[in-house]
């Protein structure tokens, strides 16, 4: 899906320098500090680094959600009209789900925010649901899905008013380890067919490694960016790639950089 850096262009997130700080009445907290890196259009980038070490503050900026301090940041690429309201999809560590609204409702709820079309929203959330796994469970309330299935729920909300751009903020992290698993390559089956631009930030760091075309390492807070590594691993990836010794470098390297080995 991803082609090689050198031709793919202006990136589609450029981060430069970029410092964030959170004051209250007694005290400053520099929550980021120096984040650089570029994402392009298209790729599936990890976020990996210590609890704390501001990756969820780098994706709320990102998002339009925060300001910053000092630095520069460039989103859908120079001269666009990109749109944090209408461009971007967020996906959070619990599905947040309304849990008086039946699926199909909770889907459509972005493109009922947008003041999309209606018909065509319903029409889409349905396809969406299909793509996901959740066809014939539209009209079931969100306690009688499983906790993976609630995911899914909310990665098909993300994308239903056909956002530019995906925000994962550890999405997984709630789930057991064999769903978690199951969650990972259903994600990176969603990827391939919708092909978005998609930042997935994590604590793990295999994860990272088995789902990113990049990967991101932060180091612990304020966040600064340790090291960009591409991952030069084929699509699409399978659960057996993690036994593999490229697999074990890719692991290894980042697991330097956060002084742990």
């Amino acid at each position: 899906m991803t082609v090689d850096a050198a031709t793919q262009g202006e990136p589609f997130i450029r981060l430069n320098g970029i410092k964030k700080i959170f004051r209250s009445r007694r005290q400053e907290f520099l929550a980021v500090s120096d984040a650089t890196f570029d994402v392009h259009e298209g790729d599936l980038v990890s976020l990996v680094g210590p609890s704390g070490c501001g990756k969820t503050t780098l994706l709320k900026i990102i998002a339009g959600l925060y300001t910053f301090e000092d630095g520069t940041m460039e989103v859908g690429g120079a001269g666009s009209d990109f749109d944090p309201a209408r461009d971007v999809g967020m996906v959070f560590q619990q599905p947040l789900l309304l849990k008086w609204r039946r699926v199909l409702e909770n889907v459509i709820l972005p493109a009922e925010i947008l003041g999309l079309p209606m018909r065509a929203a319903r029409d889409r959330a349905r396809d969406l649901l299909d793509m996901v796994g959740l066809a014939g469970h539209e009209q079931k309330y969100p306690y009688e899905l499983s906790g993976g299935m609630q995911q899914r729920a909310a990665i098909a909300r993300s994308l239903v008013h056909d956002p530019k751009l995906i925000l994962m903020d550890e999405p997984f992290g709630a789930l057991d380890a064999l769903t978690r698993e199951r969650m990972n390559l259903e994600l990176l089956r969603i990827w391939e067919q919708s092909r978005k631009t998609i930042l997935f930030v994590t604590h793990g760091i295999a994860e990272a490694v088995f789902l990113g075309t990049k990967v991101v390492v932060l180091t612990a807070g304020p966040a600064r960016m340790a090291d960009r590594i591409d991952i030069d691993l084929p699509q699409p990836r399978t659960l057996d790639m993690k036994t593999q010794e490229q697999f074990g470098a890719y692991t290894r390297r980042i697991y330097q950089l956060l002084g742990m080995e």
